[in-house]
């Protein structure tokens, strides 16, 4: 079949055309290619435990991709049939998925620097923990609930130090078989109605209940568990009778920039925040203190800036964003949007449907290396949210299901 042919004339440069047989073969609809099943179970494998597979763990792969031995030439499956999340169950199953996957997923999210270069810590043990054990993650905020690792040598776990976890790293514990679920009333002493999971860890209080106002430890939680940072939930038609007395009314004696800009942050903020109003980190014993029925001394700091401003009496909270702009956050109809301390609202935040889409968004960019943009991701990561919070919010299964939606890309 000759598809170019010479021009006629002097000068004349080659032209391209086509026959009709050219015109027919461009015209048939091509079937979708995939990675084979070799291909595909080696990347999953490796995205998710970060080293590559054994040769018996990648038959077994490739063998749940074909739904049995694969012959020669075999085909790879489609991106999140069920061959792939099968084969993705054998990743899970692998040390370096726990000690290093699941450290480098969780560790930015108990820092300020959002860095993974830190000491392992409760926090991050915990949330590790939780995977393994299919905890439903949306109890991640308000369970009483502590991993610590029962290998020999470690130092114990305590309250007011980090040594426990920092030994456990240092001596390259496997975390997969020696982490062990308490509790933090038992483990630590805490007293019960002090605990709400992750943000009450010792590693989320050192970084976040430290000096301040404690509004950092809510605004690291938008961060690390609604993906929004407060600029883009920020709403101005809140009411703003319930912001502190630090937040200057007339910032630089313009009036306006309280009105368009801060009330936006601290309308909705100052009244959730008001949840933390018994916690402080004392830096130097090390340790979160909780003072039930005292607000701490940092609530009334500033109070000079407006002395008309909202002063802080208990640890009730509100959730003002239940309505107006940030109702698209998908607040649970089961809750009443208040209550009182860190546990209750720890629930209302991680019953909402952005909590769970924003988990379901952190892992598939950690397994496929890209946030989800296309519409066929976006697609994938609402199929995955749908089953994360039918599926008793198992994050473990989120891990194998978005790696299962870009096996070959």
């Amino acid at each position: 079949m000759n598809l170019m042919t010479t021009g006629t004339g002097p000068g004349r440069a080659p032209r391209a055309t086509l026959t009709a047989c050219a015109l027919l073969l461009f015209a048939l609809p091509l079937a979708p290619a995939f990675a084979g099943p070799n291909e595909q179970a080696k990347r999953i494998y490796e995205r998710i435990a970060g080293v590559p597979p054994s040769a018996a763990e990648l038959t077994q792969m490739t063998n749940a991709i074909c739904g049995g031995p694969c012959g020669a030439g075999a085909a790879g499956a489609a991106p999140g049939s069920a061959g792939l999340v099968q084969a993705a169950a054998v990743a899970v199953s692998a040390p370096t998925f726990y000690n290093v996957t699941l450290k480098n997923f969780s560790m930015p999210w108990t820092n300020r620097d959002a860095t993974v270069f830190s000491p392992l810590n409760d926090y991050v043990a915990t949330v590790i923990g939780m995977v393994r054990d299919n905890v439903a993650f949306n109890t991640a905020l308000s369970a009483d609930i502590l991993y610590t690792s029962n290998a020999s040598g470690l130092p114990a776990p305590s309250p007011a130090n980090n040594n426990h976890y920092a030994a456990a790293e240092q001596n390259g514990v496997n975390l997969m078989s020696t982490l062990v679920k308490g509790t933090q009333t038992g483990v630590y002493g805490t007293p019960g109605a002090a605990v709400a999971g992750l943000i009450t860890t010792r590693g989320a209080a050192s970084a976040f209940f430290v000096n301040g106002t404690n509004r950092a430890m809510f605004r690291f939680t938008m961060i690390n568990h609604f993906c929004n940072d407060m600029q883009t939930l920020m709403d101005t038609t809140r009411p703003s009778d319930r912001i502190r007395q630090d937040v200057a009314r007339s910032p630089g004696g313009d009036s306006r920039i309280f009105l368009n800009n801060c009330v936006g942050c601290h309308s909705g903020m100052d009244p959730m925040v008001q949840a933390f109003a018994y916690y402080n980190f004392d830096a130097t014993s090390g340790q979160m203190i909780y003072t039930p029925g005292q607000v701490q001394a940092k609530y009334f700091i500033n109070a000079t800036n407006f002395p008309f401003g909202f002063i802080t009496p208990d640890d009730s909270w509100s959730n003002r964003w239940r309505t107006g702009p940030n109702t698209v956050l998908g607040w649970s109809s089961a809750l009443s949007g208040s209550g009182n301390g860190a546990a209750s609202l720890g629930l209302e935040l991680a019953s909402s449907a952005t909590f769970a889409q924003c988990q379901v968004t952190k892992v598939f960019q950690a397994v496929c290396f890209r946030a989800p943009v296309s519409s066929t991701d976006l697609a994938a990561v609402s199929s995955i949210t749908s089953s994360f919070t039918s599926g008793g919010y198992n994050l473990k299964q989120v891990f194998q299901q978005a790696a299962a939606a870009c096996p070959g890309s």
